[in-house]
């Protein structure tokens, strides 16, 4: 009877957490999966309704229909980078999301050697503003590139930064979304940019720990997740908030 009953108690224990939106043993939504998990033990992304992917060439084909049945809720398109390589299949990645109903939003990678309203005239030339979209977002960390090792002080990052938002939010009538990570958060303190909405990578620790208590609007958590109709490695994102506010949030951005 003992051994019984603890087979019970172990089924109700594990339907309980399913019912709970848990149940996975990496820290985040039981229907993706991660490749190289990070052991969440507190303040884990499961904790949030609403996840998305961010995507790019190096996806390669997506299967939109199998990501939306996943249970993805929104998905960010890189369309450029610098002022001069727009990304081959934005506009397939494009099409595809909304033939499939996944709310979208398009993004530009950004290279400390040319200049804000450069680039920004760039990736309006690529991704010109549309109707019922997310917010277009700056993504402005520390490049890799051979090609562009400049590293600007700070004042000046800013200021460049500040001519693209400018620029953009001018164009698409929506405040753009910025993307960045720890390192150049700190280094370039862009919360002096004033308040927009942050788009913020912190894959070993929640972003109220690793940015300081910055409220944020989306949280890239992991770089390795799995989703299905995705081949190979994607970015997993949640929103903060729960399923009404992102209804809400929704209703209000893709106006």
């Amino acid at each position: 009877m003992r051994a019984v009953s603890s087979l019970v108690a172990a089924a109700i224990a594990a339907v309980t957490l399913v019912g709970c939106g848990g149940g996975h043993p990496h820290g985040i939504p039981s229907r993706f999966d991660d490749a190289d998990p990070y052991a969440w033990r507190q303040n884990a992304p499961d904790t949030y309704p609403v996840h998305g992917i961010d995507v790019s060439r190096w996806q390669g084909a997506i299967d939109w229909h199998r990501v939306a049945g996943s249970g993805v809720g929104f998905a960010f398109i890189k369309a450029t980078e610098g002022g001069d390589v727009a990304d081959p299949l934005f506009d397939n990645h494009w099409r595809g999301a909304a033939a499939a109903g996944i709310p979208a939003g398009a993004y530009h990678f950004y290279y400390h050697c040319r200049g804000g309203a450069e680039q920004a005239r760039w990736f309006l030339e690529n991704a010109p503003p549309r109707a019922g979209t997310l917010p277009p977002v700056l993504d402005i960390e520390w490049t890799q590139s051979r090609n562009c090792p400049r590293r600007p002080d700070p004042e000046t990052v800013r200021a460049e930064a500040q001519a693209f938002l400018d620029t953009v939010r001018l164009a698409w009538g929506k405040t753009p979304i910025i993307y960045t990570t720890v390192d150049f958060w700190e280094q370039n303190q862009l919360w002096r940019l004033g308040n927009y909405p942050f788009w913020l990578r912190s894959v070993a620790g929640h972003p109220h720990d690793t940015f300081g208590h910055r409220n944020w609007t989306f949280w890239q958590y992991t770089g390795t997740g799995l989703v299905p109709g995705v081949r190979g490695q994607v970015d997993l994102n949640a929103f903060a908030g729960s399923e009404a506010a992102w209804q809400a949030w929704l209703a209000a951005a893709t106006l």
